[in-house]
């Protein structure tokens, strides 16, 4: 293999900086998923502005954990289920089946969401549309080679554009809502805290780890180079290349996420919907508020991010499960020579399709994957950011004190957000 070459993003101006996002902006993208929809509306129809704040308060937490999993991946050249099976291996696979558990509920609700936003657009069977949807991004990811696919998931991110075009037709206060981003609106009750805990469980979720780490590492074998680890002395752009492809993504992330907040504050908490379990009802409680175009922009959105985050979800298991078990697997694999990596994405995507076939309800059930990510999201993030800071793992390339520092801060976070989410869920128990 040749020596790292890496790329820098700002040398030849916008077009190169363009081509060196990737991995970042696909993990940003894929966070606002259908059921990252559904979350937003309920917080912009219960509460309307009032909770925009925690959205700039998650950013910077978003950014360092997701630039410490993509450090993992490019330094070390393996993913992060394989680095906990080399430094860590008692937490192997009670993190890798946590993982399953969620992402397997996620893929259901996000596939249905889809199914019924096509339903709410043409008409017909939402149910069969889901079906659809899961056989289309299955035959995607088996079917095209890395570099094809990867194009294509960068290109699906500008469907998330079509919440800025709601936000421009939703006629929203502008001063109330940039001022909401920095005043919090303060409320003391169960709903208002569990909502704050709701928005960091689908911004900071743990597949969007593993995701971008094994992305890192599919980008280090298509330029044939080695990984960081091996030659340091390369690593400064690359890492460079890195923060700012993360930075990118997770900010065009937040930046959406506070457009499905204004949007559905400024027209259904405007108008005293409050309640909203589904994006799909979202986007039906549109309809006479905004207008059929809104409407219509609304439900097109859910379906793209779907098309986005589905592959994201079961690629993310598929490369925990592979590593795990020690078998290659990769994007650019041919299927007959990574069976366990394709077969789990087939698994995983069918599986979820199926929870609404035997009769689970998927708003429901994620509620349920939100306490496995919270289960698993702050453990999680507390050993990978042993793993960057271990000179076994990282060589020379462990992080700096302020990656260190921030990374620690966000899994504190975490850690507080998922006690504070799993007291409310056994407090009616007690």
């Amino acid at each position: 293999m040749k020596a790292a070459k890496p790329r820098e993003p700002h040398r030849e101006g916008p077009r190169s900086f363009l081509r060196a996002l990737g991995p970042g902006l696909v993990t940003g993208a894929a966070d606002d998923d259908p059921s990252g929809i559904g979350t937003h509306s309920q917080v912009g129809a219960e509460f309307g502005y009032g909770l925009a704040w925690t959205f700039v308060l998650s950013f910077p937490l978003m950014v360092v954990i997701q630039e410490v999993a993509a450090n993992i991946g490019r330094v070390t050249g393996v993913g992060i289920a394989s680095n906990l099976k080399r430094h860590y291996p008692r937490l192997l696979w009670p993190m890798v089946a946590l993982l399953l558990v969620a992402n397997v509920v996620n893929l259901g609700a996000d596939l249905s969401a889809m199914g019924a936003a096509l339903a709410l657009l043409v008409g017909g069977n939402g149910g069969l549309y889901t079906g659809l949807f899961g056989l289309l991004c299955i035959g995607l990811e088996v079917g095209l080679s890395y570099p094809r696919y990867s194009s294509v998931l960068k290109w699906t991110t500008l469907t998330l554009f079509t919440y800025v075009g709601v936000v421009m037709v939703a006629h929203v206060p502008w001063p109330r809502a940039l001022r909401s981003l920095l005043v919090p609106e303060l409320q003391w009750n169960v709903a208002y805290a569990t909502a704050l805990v709701a928005i960091l469980g689908t911004t900071i979720s743990p597949y969007l780890f593993f995701w971008q780490a094994g992305q890192e590492i599919e980008e280090q074998r298509r330029h044939h180079v080695k990984p960081l680890c091996v030659t340091p002395r390369g690593a400064g752009l690359e890492l460079k290349r890195i923060r700012v492809d993360t930075l990118t993504g997770m900010g065009f992330s937040t930046v959406i996420s506070l457009a499905i907040v204004f949007a559905t504050a400024a027209t259904l908490n405007a108008n005293g919907i409050h309640e909203i379990t589904t994006s799909q009802q979202a986007a039906e409680a549109l309809r006479p508020l905004a207008g059929q175009f809104a409407f219509a922009m609304f439900a097109v959105g859910i379906i793209g991010t779907g098309l986005l985050a589905v592959p994201v979800l079961a690629g993310s298991a598929a490369y925990a499960v592979t590593e795990m078990a020690g078998f290659p697997g990769s994007l650019d694999a041919k299927p007959l020579k990574a069976r366990l990596f394709y077969s789990t994405i087939a698994i995983t995507t069918f599986s979820g399709a199926s929870l609404n076939v035997i009769g689970i309800d998927p708003a429901r059930a994620l509620y349920w994957s939100a306490v496995v990510n919270g289960l698993l999201a702050a453990p999680l993030m507390a050993a990978m950011m042993l793993i960057v800071s271990n000179p076994s793992a990282m060589g020379r390339l462990t992080v700096s004190k302020r990656t260190k520092a921030l990374g620690w801060a966000a899994t504190a976070v975490m850690f507080a957000a998922s006690a504070l989410f799993l007291a409310f869920v056994i407090a009616p128990w007690l």
